[in-house]
């Protein structure tokens, strides 16, 4: 089996209790034990209307984080395009690649990264269409390439990089996965958001791929959550607050990333434990010898060699562990010694035995997806 490549999706959590600063200032740490660990990119998102992701404007994180990295590949996961002007996002990485070279990914999303008044106010004149989406992608195109098929005119975007990012489209339907074919930009499918029919979305791309200025031949990689621990019940326990976390979420609850202890006391509805056995869907937990055959069958499945990995946990160290198992199974070509948690404290933390959710309606713990 080719060797697989790792990667980072950053979202800049917020913990409960903790800052947006904090988060912020965490990514840029993790973007830095990233590149100390030999991860391949380190991509950042854009959320608007949320007090649990502190990362609302890509370029200027990425600017930041160019400053502090050196070799990382840095790049958006993604920009929202349908919130922006085409010409804006193009300067914005035209500038970006001429700070840091041949080390840029420009991945675009279609969805607004936030609910539809939001996304209103963002970009006023956003009509949410497909038509006018696959307009930007051609203005988008044409201004980082310098051409002029669109007939916008003689407008150019500056400033005049030598180098141009490298352009992917990111999707967990399957349809920009078409237009990333037609494009002929990179594809990246989010199984962290969607983890059914991934695959086929995937042939597909590759099924109908044009070469471009952007790639001779079809390039795919996937998102997933996961959760890595010297321990599995330390590994459970990470799943475990995921699992609220994404409960909260789907209710439109945009609180803080919880500490596991909110978890040993919450209530699990049966409707909730459905929700609960459907997400773990997108997610691989365990420890390294327990994740390492997975992901690569989750790979093999996709027919990709690169995985991007999220990982979101409420203890930072617990994130920077769970990069450096995942670093050492996969024998990622790591710049020096990594600088992680001591294993003091993350024995420390291995402390509960308790169960991770009580169950209304008479269900058993047993019955439960943790356990």
């Amino acid at each position: 089996m080719e060797k697989l490549r790792l990667s980072i999706l950053d979202q800049s959590p917020v913990r409960k209790g903790g800052t947006a600063r904090q988060a912020i200032l965490e990514t840029v740490q993790l973007a830095q034990h990233a590149e100390r660990l030999g991860y391949t990119r380190y991509w950042v998102s854009e959320h608007h209307n949320t007090r649990g992701l502190a990362g609302s404007a890509p370029e200027m994180l990425l600017a930041h984080l160019a400053a502090h990295t050196t070799r990382i590949r840095l790049g958006s996961g993604g920009v929202m395009l349908p919130n922006h002007s085409a010409l804006r996002v193009a300067e914005n990485f035209r500038l970006l690649e001429t700070l840091a070279p041949g080390r840029v990914d420009l991945g675009i999303g279609r969805a607004p990264g936030t609910d539809r008044l939001t996304a209103s106010l963002l970009n006023p004149s956003n009509t949410f269409s497909e038509k006018d989406f696959m307009q930007q992608l051609t203005d988008l195109q044409d201004f980082l390439t310098d051409s002029f098929d669109s007939g916008r005119g003689p407008v150019r975007a500056t400033p005049a990089a030598e180098t141009v990012p490298e352009l992917w489209l990111l999707s967990s339907s399957g349809e920009s996965g078409l237009f990333a074919a037609h494009f002929g930009t990179g594809f990246s499918f989010a199984h962290f958001i969607n983890p059914v029919g991934g695959p086929q979305m995937v042939r597909a791309y590759k099924a109908h791929f044009k070469a471009s200025e952007h790639f001779a031949a079809p390039r795919a990689n996937v998102a997933l959550f996961v959760f890595c621990a010297d321990t599995e019940q330390k590994a459970s326990e990470l799943q475990a607050v995921m699992d609220l976390q994404l409960l909260r979420i789907e209710k439109g609850l945009g609180l803080g990333f919880p500490p596991y202890e909110d978890v040993a006391g919450y209530s699990c509805s049966p409707e909730e434990l459905a929700r609960i056995r459907y997400n773990r869907q997108r997610m691989i937990v365990g420890t390294p010898d327990q994740v390492k055959p997975q992901m690569q069958q989750m790979a093999a499945a996709y027919g990709v060699d690169e995985l991007v990995v999220v990982t979101i946990t409420h203890d930072f160290a617990d994130r920077l562990r769970s990069y450096e198992l995942l670093a050492e199974a996969f024998e990622l070509p790591a710049a020096e010694p990594a600088q992680g948690a001591s294993a003091g404290n993350r024995d420390a933390r291995i402390t509960s035995t308790r169960p991770l959710c009580k169950v209304k309606n008479g269900m058993n713990h047993k019955d439960l997806p943790w356990g």
